[in-house]
């Protein structure tokens, strides 16, 4: 593996601490990338036009969390981050599946260095740890510049760590409740006297019990890094990555939420729908190559290629129907065998610079992508139908393993195309004044079947993009925005017809500022977004034994606060406050199960009176949410399962030593409360009770 093979080649240069300042010459070069941040501070980002730009330059809203705030408060994978993250709503439905919303709406675009298409089903399989990663950035709103295809909410870009010049390590261990072990390295530092070629691994292994009956999870994850400068305008950059999870006894689905007669359920936190045999593996190998060169006149040219293969090999335990409140009985069993892989390929060329006119310097991007995604699944079933053997209060998981039937397979076998070229134009029209426009031009077909159903849809689109920035005063900026994107849809209509291209597109306008030099960053925006054509479910033809979706038509409207960094010495933070309201094209209310107010904040404070030692806190809240399930009572009204306001709490204490040692303990919901992960689906669980984690680490 690249990361092991890295870490020994690193071992000598930290150990001698050989800096690639020593020997290194100053290359004259620009490379597109984010400037580090400091702390919680945002640097740059090119996450939203292409454009290298600061938060207060970009006319969109931005949160994000760095590598400090992570290993802060230990948020080791990308629910936790998100969870801390303006806006933004994790729908926990499973232990290994979960669904993500923003400004009412699904997040489907995720990216690794800003790359990537949809995920398959719009749903993220498996735990995503982020020790490779230098930040996270979320992006709000529309993105069909950048991102091409997906949803009018937001695009999550996940920055990975890059070789340092100077040698530099650090290693942890955590310990936690429920047995959970946790052991990081990350190494880097030149891998030459001159400081030519760097690198940079990242080697990290957890494993623990559950507060949930049965489900132990365990994973493994690697990450090499080698940077090289060929030339003095040019920088070659390759990596590859690997993350294994291993899952035993995990959710496929989760509990009922009422009874047969209306009233709703409350299991204890720890109960469990998995059977004792059950088991959900994932690994997901990533490698990416990138070359930039500078071509004079302070135009780079710049070609990146990412690759993914993600498998699942499962044997899962799905509990459907609705229980009797007496006797607990009505639960019947639904096991499958399942293995899936998905792989994609993406590629990206740009080129960016500055260009005259008008007596004034303007920025241009000019790029093309193309990208290519292949899924294959099968699903084997046995024993569907069975009943389960006792309620679910008294089941112990006990439930004999089907014989998986390799006769009746179901599954998929499609492909996802895309081709696309952009541009997009920053036009300095006075000092204080900037006009960004841009447009992204996208071809994407499908072909394939999909458990059953036809997968086969082409469209394409243009989609264009404006913002200004107006500087009001040296700190305070005001802001406004209009951007478009659409995704091409499968699905039919109750005629079977494919069911045209879901189109989304999202205004806002906003003030934001910046202090202590760009350390603290603060917004304000307001913002109005459509997503028109979603396929939703509309019935069974039992004609042609298919289902059939109809387009739905829904509007969000709100508000978010945002505020990120230092302010002075001793204090970071990251907060943010979101409203919204969803309607659907009738007026009503739509989506209930997505929170209308959202706080997230967190925050460290660096004691002056004693040096080196830290308090810091973490709060989320969230008001209620509701779903309408299907069952209807015998008097005509419908079962609605609630979940009331909730608010969480976290406490961190850290003590950095002189040595370079470091400890910080983090307890998590610390008022234990008790409360529904999900309200996604019409079944749901519980989310941890209070739970506490010590790591050690050490700086080298």
């Amino acid at each position: 593996m690249l990361a092991a093979s890295l870490a020994v080649a690193l071992v000598p240069a930290l150990a001698t601490g050989v800096s690639a300042a020593d020997d290194a010459t100053e290359l004259d070069r620009v490379v597109v990338s984010g400037a580090h941040p400091d702390g919680y501070s945002a640097g740059e980002t090119s996450a939203a036009t292409g454009l290298v730009l600061t938060p207060r330059e970009t006319p969109q809203s931005v949160s994000l969390v760095t590598r400090e705030q992570i290993e802060d408060f230990e948020l080791d994978n990308i629910n936790e981050v998100l969870a801390l993250t303006t806006g933004v709503n994790v729908e926990r439905v499973e232990t290994g599946r979960t669904y993500y919303t923003a400004r009412g709406f699904d997040i489907t675009n995720f990216q690794r260095d800003g790359l990537g298409i949809p995920l398959p089903y719009g749903i993220q399989n498996g735990d995503v740890d982020t020790a490779m990663f230098e930040r996270i950035e979320v992006l709000r709103g529309a993105n069909g510049l950048m991102s091409s295809t997906g949803n009018p909410s937001a695009t999550v870009n996940f920055v990975r760590k890059r070789p340092t010049a100077d040698a530099q390590g650090r290693a942890s261990l955590t310990l936690g409740s429920f047995d959970r072990v946790r052991a990081e390295v990350d190494v880097s530092g030149p891998l030459a006297a001159s400081g030519s070629a760097r690198g940079r691994a990242v080697l990290a292994a957890e494993s623990s019990d559950s507060y949930l009956d049965r489900f132990e999870h365990a994973k493994a994850i690697g990450y090499g890094v080698i940077e090289a400068d060929l030339g003095e305008r040019t920088l070659l950059t390759a990596g590859v990555s690997h993350q294994r999870n291993d899952a035993d006894s995990p959710l496929w689905g989760a509990l009922p939420l009422y009874y047969t007669d209306g009233t709703p359920t409350n299991y204890d936190r720890s109960t469990s729908t998995a059977a004792d045999w059950s088991y959900w593996d994932t690994e997901d190998t990533r490698a990416f190559v990138e070359l930039a060169h500078g071509i004079g006149a302070g135009w780079e040219l710049r070609a990146a290629y990412n690759f993914e293969r993600a498998t699942e090999d499962t044997q899962i335990f799905y509990v459907y129907g609705t229980p009797d409140r007496v006797t607990g009985e009505g639960l019947f069993a639904y096991p499958s065998d399942y293995e899936g892989e998905w792989d994609a390929h993406q590629l990206d060329v740009r080129a960016a610079g500055g260009f005259m006119l008008g007596g004034r310097e303007h920025d241009l991007v000019l790029g093309a992508g193309w990208s290519r995604g292949d899924i294959v699944e099968t699903s084997l079933y046995g024993g569907v139908g069975d009943p389960l053997p006792a309620p679910l209060e008294q089941w112990s998981g006990a439930f004999p393993k089907p014989f998986f039937d390799p006769a009746f397979p179901d599954g998929s076998n499609f492909d996802f195309r895309r081709e696309s070229v952009y541009a997009t134009a920053r036009w300095n029209l006075s000092d204080a004044f900037k006009l960004i426009t841009g447009a992204n031009h996208a071809r994407v077909r499908s072909t394939g079947v999909g458990y059953g159903e036809a997968k086969d849809a082409e469209e394409s689109a243009v989609t264009p993009f404006v913002g200004a920035v107006w500087d009001v005063s040296s700190n305070v900026s005001l802001y406004a925005s209009y951007g478009e994107i659409f995704a091409q849809q499968t699905e039919i209509d109750i005629n079977g017809r494919t069911l045209p291209s879901v189109e989304g597109d999202n205004a806002e306008i906003g003030v934001k500022g910046e202090w202590f030099a760009g350390r603290l960053n603060a917004s304000a925006a307001v913002f109005r977004v459509h997503q028109d054509n979603l396929a939703e479910y509309a019935g069974y033809d039992l004609v042609n034994f298919r289902s059939y979706y109809a387009g739905q038509d829904a509007v969000s409207e709100g508000i978010e606060l945002d505020i990120g960094g230092s302010i002075g010495e001793h204090l970071s933070l990251s907060a943010g406050f979101a409203h919204v309201q969803i309607e659907d094209a009738d007026g009503n209310r739509a989506r209930t199960y997505v929170p209308r107010n959202t706080l997230h904040a967190a925050a460290v404070w660096n004691l002056p009176q004693l040096d080196g030692l830290r308090l810091g806190a973490t709060v989320r809240w969230q008001d209620d949410i509701y779903r309408e399930q299907s069952l209807v009572l015998d008097d005509g009204t419908t079962v609605v399962t609630r979940q009331d306001a909730y608010t969480t709490l976290g406490l961190m204490a850290g003590y950095r030593f002189d040595t370079g040692w470091d400890a910080t303990l983090n307890i998590d919901n610390v008022t234990d409360e008790k409360y529904l992960a999900s309200l996604y689906w019409e079944q749901g669980f519980y989310a941890p009770p209070r739970s506490a984690s010590l790591t050690v680490a050490y700086r080298f």
